[in-house]
């Protein structure tokens, strides 16, 4: 009877189309673009120049910090539909977005919403769930009338029943995606080293990796391997939901690094804000060694 429900729902809600029609709050503007740009490290000057970096796109219709849900909205609908039946975990899974220009100072975004597939029920590592796909597309309003699409967005998640916990925080593993912009990094746990990615060209360091230099944009991948101390930034304690491989609760401390870059982990102690912090390594198997913070004590 669930399964017939949640199909039946997706069925509704996904009819309804683009039900989410939500004007931005502000006009694209410099002083937001400011920060953007500052908070990414990112020096392009074009966008000192009255154009938005497009990976903003989706910052300009966020909801922000009070303001409610729209209660027609095609995703929460349909999680809400999922939670009702039990399924009360969740997991981004995949996030895909198309530009077609760069936004400029001045112009009016709006962003439309509808439902794509809800695939399920899967057996999946984290429990059984469903997949819930939404679709956005941001519209720049002009003078005369006209909507000119500029962007859209694929976004996936994992609606899942958590798993009971048997008490062995160990017995499932949920592995880091590798790739050759990070494999470097995760052979450097492995061997008991914190790798930094630097650029071979001018010598930037950054983290987490990429495939190309945000200062000099070349694509001249080198790494060095850190002191692994640092300063405690900032950090959280995450209570719920349950993450194979570690026990609840699980601290999380952001972590500025003698070297200049900053690295999240999981950490072993009560840590405060500005308390100083070294890694170490837990071996999880032959496959996986993951850094977590050890406190050394003192602060800033």
């Amino acid at each position: 009877m669930g399964e017939q429900r949640i199909l039946a729902e997706a069925a509704r809600i996904r009819a309804l189309g683009e039900a989410v029609n939500r004007p931005a709050r502000d006009p694209v503007n410099q002083p937001h673009i400011n920060d953007w740009v500052e908070a990414m490290g990112n020096t392009n000057p074009r966008y000192h120049r009255g154009e938005a970096p497009p990976s903003m796109t989706q910052a300009w219709t966020m909801y922000g910090l009070v303001a409610p849900r729209d209660p027609d909205d095609p995703l929460h609908a349909m999680m809400a539909v999922l939670t009702a039946e039990g399924y009360t975990g969740v997991l981004g899974t995949n996030c895909e977005q198309t530009y077609e220009r760069y936004l400029r100072v001045g112009e009016q975004l709006r962003v439309t919403v509808r439902l794509g597939d809800v695939a399920g029920p899967k057996q999946t590592g984290m429990g059984e769930g469903w997949f819930v796909t939404s679709i956005s597309t941001w519209y720049v309003e002009h003078e005369d009338g006209r909507s000119e699409r500029v962007g859209e967005m694929l976004f996936r998640v994992l609606k899942f029943k958590p798993k009971q916990a048997s008490g062995d925080p160990g017995e499932f593993v949920l592995y880091p995606t590798t790739n050759r912009d990070n494999e470097f990094f995760w052979a450097g746990t492995k061997s008991g080293e914190l790798r930094i990615q630097k650029c071979g060209s001018c010598g930037a360091l950054r983290h987490p990796p990429g495939p190309s230099c945000p200062r000099c944009h070349a694509f001249d991948r080198q790494y060095i391997v850190a002191a692994g101390t640092g300063t405690v930034f900032s950090y959280v304690v995450h209570r719920h939901p349950p993450i194979p491989g570690h026990a609840l609760p699980i601290r999380l401390a952001l972590v500025d690094l003698d070297e200049g870059v900053r690295m999240v982990a999981t950490t072993d102690a009560d840590i405060e804000i500005g308390d100083r912090v070294r890694v170490a390594f837990r071996r999880v198997d032959d496959k996986l060694t993951l850094p977590y913070w050890t406190s050394i004590g003192g602060g800033r």
